[in-house]
């Protein structure tokens, strides 16, 4: 397949030209627009029958390679004390003021009104910046999934370029007893557009697919009771058209400390929380590719003063930095220039010998 000789996705982009064969929305529910003709034809199909899979676990000292082996085959994984306790009570001192100044979400399909969240967590918490942004597990496996290569020709060269993966989001969860609910089983990478078409195995290179990968970490323990991530392993080999069926789905239970990485291509939903007196906490992100746009702006919910005050590695990975050859300058400067105007350097193609030069 075509998808399997690519570096970069090749389904995701919007087709304008055959937009008029997309059937117009013929209902509309609670302010969004949706399209039964769609939906039918999506239940109508016959897709081939799920497997069931076992969702696999890890200690932090894993070979990446066997977890990146694990995302490929399942969609996703629990490492075991990833983060440590002493982390875990810092971010949680740091975030927990936010959670409570948090309000019932107005979208109430979406989140339970008894559930609380924090955003904008780099900012908020070094602790979160340093030991889930910059977990290096996590890191290496987005690189594999989500750094972007690419060869195009400038005059006569041809020039290797890439584009690393970014921060896409970052969020706390404080899920409480009350009134809760499952929320709707989806796929994180809808935001991005992805069409995929669905394949029996995993493609390579790994990166051909994959529009982000997520990092979920839990700050208590993580039950089925008290509204663990329901998450569908193998579904993200599955076609973009194929619905969820919650029969399939997993409960992702983690003990404080534990983290559980996720191909944004997976079904998957948070549960409610059945318990009296339990609360769920969990701090998230997402990375996704260096050339989209994220869905947390970092340079707007970030104070610029803070991350003046990070290190430099995890202000790249926040975007402070150019996707190659020059995407995303200022004043035809790498974005590092609003941070360190002394070192900044001008964005550049390369020479033969892989040096940089200046339009």
């Amino acid at each position: 397949m075509a998808a399997e000789t690519q570096e970069q996705p090749t389904n995701g982009n919007v087709d304008h030209q055959v937009n008029d064969k997309i059937p117009p929305p013929t209902k509309e529910f609670d302010d969004t627009f949706i399209s039964l003709d769609r939906i039918q034809e999506a239940y109508d199909t016959k897709w081939p029958p799920r497997q069931r899979m076992d969702v696999p676990a890890f200690n932090t000292d894993a070979d990446p390679e066997d977890v990146i082996e694990a995302l490929r085959r399942v969609g996703g994984c629990v490492v075991r004390q990833i983060v440590t306790s002493e982390a875990l009570t810092q971010m949680e001192k740091d975030i927990r003021p936010a959670l409570e100044a948090d309000v019932p979400w107005s979208a109430s399909t979406f989140f339970p009104p008894t559930t609380r969240r924090a955003f904008g967590l780099i900012g908020k918490s070094r602790a979160f910046a340093i030991e889930i942004i910059g977990n290096e597990l996590y890191q290496t496996v987005c690189d594999r999934f989500l750094a972007t290569k690419s060869y195009p020709y400038y005059g006569d060269r041809n020039e290797l370029n890439v584009s690393p993966p970014q921060v896409n989001n970052t969020i706390a969860f404080s899920v409480r007893p009350g009134n809760s609910f499952n929320q709707p089983l989806h796929r994180d990478d809808d935001i991005h557009y992805a069409d995929r078409p669905r394949v029996d195995t995993y493609p390579k290179p790994t990166n051909s697919r994959e529009y982000g990968i997520g990092f979920f970490v839990a700050g208590t323990k993580t039950t089925k009771a008290n509204g663990a991530t329901r998450f569908i392993p193998g579904s993200h080999l599955e076609a973009t058209l194929q619905p969820p069926d919650e029969a399939f789905a997993q409960y992702a239970e983690l003990n404080p400390g534990d983290g559980f990485i996720m191909l944004s291509s997976c079904y998957h939903g948070g549960s409610a929380n059945k318990t009296k007196d339990e609360e769920r906490l969990l701090f998230s992100c997402f990375m996704t590719r260096g050339w989209l746009r994220q869905e947390e702006n970092q340079y707007l919910a970030v104070p610029l003063e803070t991350v003046k005050r990070l290190p430099l590695r995890i202000q790249k990975l926040m975007g402070y930095a150019t996707s190659d050859p020059m995407l995303g300058w200022v004043d035809f400067n790498d974005p590092l220039v609003v941070l360190d105007p002394e070192n900044a350097k001008r964005v550049a193609h390369k020479t033969s010998e892989g040096k940089s030069i200046a339009n």
